[in-house]
């Protein structure tokens, strides 16, 4: 809202290295403004890794506040984003070892993190328009809590928060090419999982003997990993193959949802308590 009456004002709103240049100076408004930017998307990480809304406000809680009482000696070596994600995740693991014994987790449209993909049907007026994305925002939301939480979290971090493969390399500490592998898995399990909703007309059959990999080729290319001259293959096929352009096309749609689903609202009892946090942590410095 600021950032918005700013802009009509001529006014630009500083970025995130603006911010967080001046709370390492000590300016405790610009750490606020800056921790309640991340807020939403790590809390919105912790429910996809943890499963359920007190396991992420907890996250949510113990990641600002270590980021607000380590901030003045964050060198920079990385993005923001990549610095806050891998404290967020190293909570997000002391959350899972604890929660090993747990019930699987059944997610419905009343779970956890499902209200803020729901919002994806108010961008359209018409009633069915409507209906479908509200079916294809919970089949997502699902699709994506059933992964192995390797592939979720690889596939969170790039698909949904949209950070690069080597930022999320960073984060899991492990190299680019093990996390696009895993992104790969994690794009294919989750179109095959919404292939249901995606694919309200019957595709033409595949023709399998000739039919290459598709999903797989699809996804790498899109992180750049196949070669001109095997791409250029892959585009000779898909137009020849009604079958494979409709499946590849469904891959696209769904991660085009991925990009578009909202940061979920913060509770307001937790963003209170966030705020008192962080006043304290600040107050003992």
């Amino acid at each position: 809202m600021d950032a918005d009456r700013s802009a009509a004002a001529g006014v630009t709103a500083p970025t995130d290295d603006d911010l967080l240049a001046a709370a390492r100076r000590g300016d405790n408004a610009a750490l606020g403004t800056l921790l309640v930017r991340y807020q939403p998307h790590v809390y919105r990480f912790g429910l996809r890794m943890c499963g359920n809304a007190e396991d992420a406000g907890d996250v949510t809680q113990e990641s600002l506040f270590a980021m607000a009482r380590s901030v003045r000696s964050f060198r920079g070596e990385s993005s923001i984003s990549t610095w806050l994600y891998t404290i967020a995740r190293r909570f997000c693991m002391r959350k899972r070892r604890r929660s090993r014994f747990a019930p699987a987790r059944e997610e419905s449209l009343d779970a956890p993190g499902a209200e803020a993909a729901l919002a994806l049907a108010d961008r359209s007026p018409d009633p069915e328009q409507t209906t479908a994305n509200e079916q294809l925002a919970a089949a997502l939301t699902r699709a994506i809590d059933a992964l192995d939480p390797a592939q979720r979290e690889v596939l969170v971090l790039r698909d949904v928060e949209g950070l690069t493969a080597p930022e999320v390399a960073a984060i899991l500490d492990i190299s680019v090419d093990a996390v696009k592998s895993r992104l790969h898995r994690g794009r294919v399990a989750v179109r095959t999982a919404l292939a249901p909703t995606l694919d309200r007309s019957s595709l033409p059959a595949p023709r399998e003997s000739v039919c290459p990999d598709v999903l797989t080729l699809f996804s790498q290319h899109l992180e750049g990993d196949i070669d001109p001259r095997a791409c250029a293959t892959m585009e000779a096929h898909l137009a020849a193959c009604p079958h494979c352009r409709g499946v590849c096309d469904s891959l696209k749609r769904t991660l085009a949802v991925c990009r578009q689903l909202p940061a979920p609202q913060v509770p307001a009892s937790l963003a209170a308590s966030i705020r008192d946090g962080i006043q304290k942590v600040l107050n003992q410095q």
